[in-house]
């Protein structure tokens, strides 16, 4: 029956050694529980409604009875054979990946021509998340915030970026699903991840990362809030609003289920996280499935790629790492009694290229010193304008910034426009937050005293460092500009892998040619030794509001003596700024090599000992 569609299907079948037990495909099986009348090829027009009314399917059937009464009798078998064929592959867990594919023939999908990933075909349903005022709100905030203000080109959204992150979760998994049916992955899957990295940025607020990284823990220190739980929030709100439900049941999607599963993807497992399997929207063998969208193994996931991708394409950026090597060698693997992504050996040295893409991403970009101290300005502003600013909620409740994000109403509202309502308000109260959003336009910034590094990783509040370094008054100084804690500025910088301390490429699982089905680790040391030693650094800068310029004079000599005071690395310009107080710190002054005396003395004591072991090996010999 199957060559009433494609008659030259069988001869185009390409022969199986039997004898090569290697390449057989695992056999399939099917969850579907026929019926007792389950010959449907002789099933009349009622019969068949009947079954699609049974299954919940009433829009089916009424495509059917449209197909039907246009069409004759030989036809009709063929159109019920395939609502039949549809029905079984909307709503059973297991089957055949022919079936799958025969169906996106008849499912309209939607084209977006993206810059990045080319033309993207999205599912009916993804449009269904994408056509609401929740999802679309994702097109007034900037992707990477404050930077915008430095790199021109950096003017992309989170709108696209959810769209790409969603498209490559697809791309992920069905490539998984083509290279390993063993793997069971269903329809419902593959939706299912698909929603999730489309939807994984919902919760983000004004300028991204400066709302939950600077804002929200200065305007509501006790929260604790991230954008995460926002996106669940914002998830649940626009599904409720929009009356998704019905439309997800209709393309398979089993509730409450499904719902779990495409939160527990976004935020975590909603369970106790020491449990043995935390989570209840998919079984443990199912457990690779939670590391397309956002990886908490290893941080290899598609929503890096298509930043990585994204991000250098706007910023000018050479982005070092290809996802689409990644994908024709991904497969998953059994390491530990549980199912991971993995991919081929060889691949170990693309992936350190690709973490050392996000280091200097953050490097040159996103932790630029004057994209950082807008942002500061710009939280400034917010705060100040924090109590005056109000958002209207669910019942006509009034909301203000930091407040929002308790109601999902409001908080759709809340997009980057805020800068432009403070800077265009009349209000008398946002006078200062008008002021400090107008210097940021007029190039009017608080300016940069300089960079230095901690000998060993800081561990202690920072809340006091702005008054401890108006405390640092240089011994050389001979006038007093009046430098006040509100005159400074101190912020720590945390550059690593992604994972801290750690190595991620330690929690990523490798197989060889010989046998791809086992898993194996692969360590630093096997790989190069011209890879970093740490992973994580910290970087302290400091800023000063007064721009005249004696007090920036007065303000950079503060700075050098909090340096030395504190046993930091002397700051690159150091000698420049404080030719007077450098040199009276033994381990800042340098020797011809241009290194600091600490560093000179180390490699004497080891050329010391790199001597004397070579006296005693020439007396042994002797």
């Amino acid at each position: 029956n199957r060559q009433l569609f494609y008659p030259s299907m069988a001869s185009r079948k390409r022969p199986i050694d039997s004898t090569d037990e290697g390449f057989k495909t695992p056999e399939r099986r099917r969850s579907a529980v026929l019926q007792p009348d389950s010959d449907f090829l002789l099933w009349g027009v009622e019969e068949t409604c009947r079954y699609l009314r049974n299954e919940g399917l009433r829009r089916w059937e009424k495509t059917f009875r449209g197909l039907f009464s246009d069409l004759t009798m030989s036809v009709s078998i063929w159109i019920i054979e395939l609502c039949v064929i549809m029905t079984f592959t909307y709503w059973h867990k297991y089957v055949p990946y022919p079936l799958f594919c025969l169906l996106n023939l008849f499912v309209c999908h939607q084209v977006f021509n993206d810059p990045i990933h080319g033309h993207m075909d999205l599912h009916p349903l993804l449009i269904k998340f994408i056509d609401t005022l929740q999802f679309q709100r994702l097109r007034y905030i900037k992707q990477l915030g404050g930077t915008y203000y430095v790199f021109p080109g950096a003017s992309h959204n989170r709108f696209e970026h959810s769209i790409g992150v969603g498209y490559l979760a697809g791309q992920l998994v069905q490539a998984l699903n083509e290279r390993q049916p063993e793997l069971l992955i269903s329809r419902r899957d593959i939706l299912c991840v698909q929603i999730a990295g489309l939807c994984h940025d919902l919760g983000h607020g004004p300028f991204s990362h400066m709302f939950d990284g600077m804002f929200m823990p200065r305007a509501r220190p006790q929260l604790n809030w991230k954008h995460e739980t926002a996106s669940v929030a914002m998830f649940d709100h626009l599904v409720e609003v929009n009356n998704l439900k019905p439309v997800m049941e209709e393309h398979g999607l089993v509730m409450p289920e499904d719902l779990d599963f495409i939160k527990e993807q976004i935020a975590g497992p909603q369970r106790n996280p020491g449990q043995q399997w935390p989570y209840k929207g998919r079984p443990e063998d199912k457990s690779f499935l939670y590391e397309v969208v956002a990886n908490k193994r290893n941080g290899i996931d598609v929503d890096k790629w298509d930043y990585f991708a994204r991000d250098c394409h706007q910023l000018g950026i050479q982005n070092n790492f290809d996802y689409r090597r990644f994908l024709k060698f991904a497969r998953v693997c059994v390491d530990k009694g549980q199912k991971q992504i993995c991919t081929r050996d060889k691949e170990v040295g693309n992936l350190y290229d690709m973490f050392h893409t996000r280091n200097c991403l953050h490097r040159r970009a996103y932790q630029h010193k004057v994209g950082n101290i807008i942002e500061v300005m710009v939280t400034e502003a917010f705060l100040k304008a924090d109590p005056h600013i109000q958002i209207e909620g669910s019942n006509g409740k009034m909301f203000t910034i930091s407040t929002a994000v308790e109601d999902m109403v409001a908080y759709t509202k809340l997009t980057d426009n805020i800068f432009e309502q403070i800077l265009n308000s009349s209000n008398p109260e946002l006078t200062e937050a008008r002021k400090i959003l107008r210097d940021i336009l007029c190039r009017n910034l608080y300016k940069y005293l300089g960079q230095t590094q901690p000998n060993e990783p800081l561990i202690e509040t920072i809340h006091s460092w702005e008054a401890d370094l108006a405390r640092s008054v240089p011994q050389s100084s001979s006038h007093d500009p009046n430098l006040q804690p509100e005159d400074f500025i101190v912020s720590v910088i945390v550059m690593d892998y992604g994972m801290k301390e750690k190595n991620p490429i330690n929690n990523m699982r490798f197989y060889c040619k010989s046998d791809p089905t086992k898993a194996i680790q692969i360590y630093k040391n096997q790989v190069s030794k011209l890879l970093p030693e740490q992973f994580v650094e910290q970087q302290i800068r400091v800023y000063c509001k007064k721009t005249d310029k004696e007090s920036l004079e007065a303000a950079k000599k503060y700075f050098v003596q909090w340096c030395m005071d504190r046993n930091f690395t002397k700051p690159q310009d150091g000698d420049v700024i404080a030719p007077e107080l450098t040199p009276l710190k033994a381990s800042w002054r340098n020797n011809n090599d241009g290194e600091s005396s600490d560093d000179s003395c180390s490699k004497e004591l080891k050329a010391a000992q790199v001597n004397g072991v070579k006296k005693a090996k020439t007396q042994l010999f002797k």
